[in-house]
């Protein structure tokens, strides 16, 4: 019966597929599996692929650094907004006062004293120019 003994093969030094050929203890095996069993963060495999995990650092430092500066960048931008909104507002409200204080009848109130307007008509006083004659030729 040694015919139908049960081997281990993790305990068994030689692997032999169906055929009965010798397999290699090396097989390569999918990023899947390796994450799921956890093979992943084994010295061997952190060491081979050490300038991915660098890159991958990187890119995702590069990420959080890109949402924190938009962020700040959005605040930025609306703070503006409110300012230029306020000096619009400063603005309006200066040049109303000024056209408010620029009226005529305001004019004269503030001058009454010192200056009288004009109570005869405006009147023009126009030259008329001789005109050239054309040079016949």
């Amino acid at each position: 019966m040694k015919d139908n003994e049960y081997i281990d093969k993790e305990s068994s030094k030689e692997n032999f597929d169906s055929v009965g050929q010798k397999r290699s203890s090396k097989k390569k095996k999918s990023a899947l599996t390796m994450i799921l069993n956890g093979e992943f963060l084994t010295k061997g495999f952190v060491i081979d692929n050490l300038g991915y995990i660098f890159f991958l650092i990187l890119l995702l430092l590069i990420l959080v650094s890109k949402g924190y500066y938009g962020k700040q960048l959005s605040k930025d931008i609306n703070q503006a907004q409110r300012d230029v909104d306020q000096i619009t507002a400063d603005y309006v409200e200066a040049k109303a006062k000024v056209e408010e204080e620029g009226l005529r009848y305001k004019l004269d109130e503030k001058l009454d004293s010192s200056l009288k307007e004009n109570e005869n008509e405006i009147k023009v006083i126009r030259i008329k120019k001789p005109q050239q004659k054309k040079d016949e030729n």
